[in-house]
């Protein structure tokens, strides 16, 4: 979801900036998920810009390494963060071949960091299905045009696929079943917020025989 707010410039003129949301369904009322829904909150109402960017990184096995990449995170439901992508991708396979990741999140309004380990997973076909048939045309073309991360001659043969699948498309065009949504469920939070004098606060939840432990860390 996206909102907007208008501001004025030096020059008297009015300008309106798009602020894109993460939309909160069902949120789950255990201790992690209020504290961020309370940095949330805070870092909306200082116009957090890019508030849905977050960085995952994964473990690639056939090159042993780590890797990382900002997705947009679209949905936090109960207990699960959803973002999509493409499934044939370089990220999509070590998911599938490595389950845990780490996720960072930096809110640079409030001065807040959110570090996240999790376990992720495919969202259901219904779920991607749904957030799919929500979205334009324009961003549907290039899930469906794009084979993404794989080598090609020149932008402006990504331009033309881009635009002969728009063409093509209908109100009736279905998901790619190479394209659909990453659901991550995290075990592990620290939130970090940044004081004076580097006094920074720490305070991590950890999941252990279902229940969350709590504690805070010296900076």
């Amino acid at each position: 979801k996206a909102t907007s707010c208008r501001f004025k410039s030096g020059s008297g003129h009015h300008h309106r900036i798009h602020f894109f949301m993460i939309e909160l369904i069902n949120l789950s009322n255990e201790a992690p998920y209020l504290h961020f829904q309370s940095l949330y909150n805070k870092a909306l109402e200082h116009s957090q810009r890019g508030i849905e960017i977050i960085s995952v990184s994964s473990f690639d096995k056939t090159s042993n390494e780590v890797e990382a990449r900002y997705v947009n995170l679209k949905y936090v439901q109960e207990n699960e963060w959803i973002f999509f992508s493409n499934y044939l991708s370089p990220k999509a396979q070590q998911f599938e071949s490595h389950e845990q990741v780490s996720v960072l999140i930096y809110w640079g309004s409030i001065n807040a960091q959110i570090r996240i380990k999790a376990k992720i997973f495919k969202t259901s076909a219904g779920f991607s299905d749904q957030h799919f048939h929500a979205r334009t045309k324009e961003k549907n073309a290039l899930a469906i045009s794009s084979a993404q991360s794989q080598p090609i001659e020149s932008f402006e043969q990504v331009a033309e696929n881009f635009n002969n699948t728009l063409d093509t498309m209908t109100e009736s065009t279905e998901r790619p079943q190479s394209w659909g949504g990453f659901s991550f469920v995290p075990y592990y939070f620290e939130f970090w917020e940044g004081h004076e004098n580097r006094l920074n606060k720490r305070h991590v939840f950890e999941r252990q025989n279902d229940l969350w432990q709590e504690m805070l860390l010296q900076p």
